[in-house]
């Protein structure tokens, strides 16, 4: 299918052509065992992608990175989830929650020795903020860090942490105080004393995207691992959710493409009644809905990510954007299944892994009802400071 042209510049289109073509060749065929085995083919992807600068985006080049923006990192992630949602999961985990994260708020010396061993892909990276009494409501986090001579002592869990299996470098957050005021960032290395992986979580969809528990029993932390300023952790947090909600918005525009890559064959090979099911006008009307829905997602996407890299984001929009597109993504696939009928309710078509993946999107990054909580709370704020 010929996407429409959004005229997004030389390096967006450069990193798509270049997933694109590493995500058809690379991660499509192993796509089907990924979702059936629960498969993380970290050996198989990982340094690849890091050999292509796919985990560095936004990484400055003197850190090692390509020194690009937001709106790259979106596309990148839209192609690699178009092949599998779990590794756009993953990945996104990985380059935008921590590489993203450590890059921002990291001092020179935490730069130094973290960024290149995760932006070439030797090491996996992870990011904890869940804990099982603690989602929508992080700040009611229970992780507590105690400060010590020579760091902090770390006791409690982590929940629902994607990546966690496997990571070797996580940023934890803790509490170091009292409040929102009293929670600190921290580089966690899967080494460190006191550091393990609890239960191991079995999934819905996104499945060979690791999620796991993670275990802290007096788990001894440097002082240099502090990320950002000791009981500033809010800050960092908050700032980084309006990157990871434009970037992970990239994976409904994938998965909704992949929707479309199997359904427009299919209906015009599929025939009844003596002729393809795509001549008939109600195939027509989903083939219509669902293309619609994918590119007004991309157009609000891919201006939000543009906001992000010209420092003009607003939270409102980061939330908005991938509300949208998670919605949608939950209907196209649906409208996918329906399409192939008694086939796409079978596994031998991915459209029932596309459903399966895509209801997670409604979930992740902040639930859909914390999101409109968000998007409501802040306009209508935005609309009593104008008036006064």
């Amino acid at each position: 299918m010929q996407m429409f042209d959004f005229d997004l510049g030389e390096s967006a289109d450069m990193i798509r052509e270049t997933t694109c073509r590493f995500a058809t060749d690379k991660i499509g065929p192993l796509a089907k065992r990924i979702d059936a085995e629960d498969w993380f083919p970290r050996d198989e992807l990982w340094t690849s992608m890091g050999e292509l600068g796919l985990h560095g985006i936004t990484v400055d080049e003197q850190d090692g990175g390509l020194g690009l923006g937001y709106l790259e990192h979106v596309i990148a992630c839209e192609e690699i989830a178009r092949a599998s949602g779990a590794i756009g999961l993953s990945y996104g985990a990985h380059t935008n929650l921590c590489i993203n994260q450590i890059a921002r708020w990291g001092s020179p010396e935490q730069k130094a020795k973290y960024l290149p061993k995760l932006i070439s892909g030797e090491h996996l990276g992870s990011l904890a903020m869940s804990e099982a009494g603690a989602g929508s409501d992080v700040v009611s986090m229970k992780l507590k860090a105690e400060a010590t001579s020579s760091g902090y002592v770390l006791n409690g869990t982590k929940f629902w942490i994607t990546n966690a299996t496997y990571a070797d470098t996580l940023v934890v957050y803790a509490k170091t105080g009292e409040g929102s005021r009293g929670i600190t960032a921290f580089i966690i290395e899967k080494n460190m004393p006191g550091f393990s992986i609890g239960q191991k979580i079995d999934k819905m969809g996104m499945r060979g995207s690791p999620t796991a528990e993670l275990v802290f029993d007096n788990c001894e932390v440097p002082q240099e691992n502090a990320l950002g300023p000791v009981n500033g952790g809010v800050g960092v947090l908050m700032s980084g959710l309006d990157y990871e909600r434009a970037v992970l918005a990239g994976i409904p525009l994938g998965i909704m493409q992949a929707c479309l890559d199997v359904v427009l064959p299919y209906v015009r090979e599929r025939k009844q009644f003596g002729q393809p099911i795509g001549h008939f006008q109600l195939i027509q009307a989903k083939v219509a809905d669902m293309y619609v829905a994918l590119n007004s997602c991309r157009a609000y996407i891919y201006a939000v990510a543009r906001s992000c890299d010209a420092g003009r984001t607003t939270r409102f929009d980061a939330a908005a954007a991938i509300l949208l597109a998670s919605e949608n993504t939950v209907r196209v696939a649906n409208e996918a299944v329906q399409a192939l009928g008694g086939a796409g309710y079978t596994k031998d078509w991915p459209v029932e892994r596309f459903y399966r993946d895509a209801k997670l999107l409604d979930i992740g990054a902040g639930t859909n009802e914390i999101r409109r909580m968000l998007i409501g709370r802040e306009l209508i704020g935005e609309a009593e400071r104008l008036a006064q």
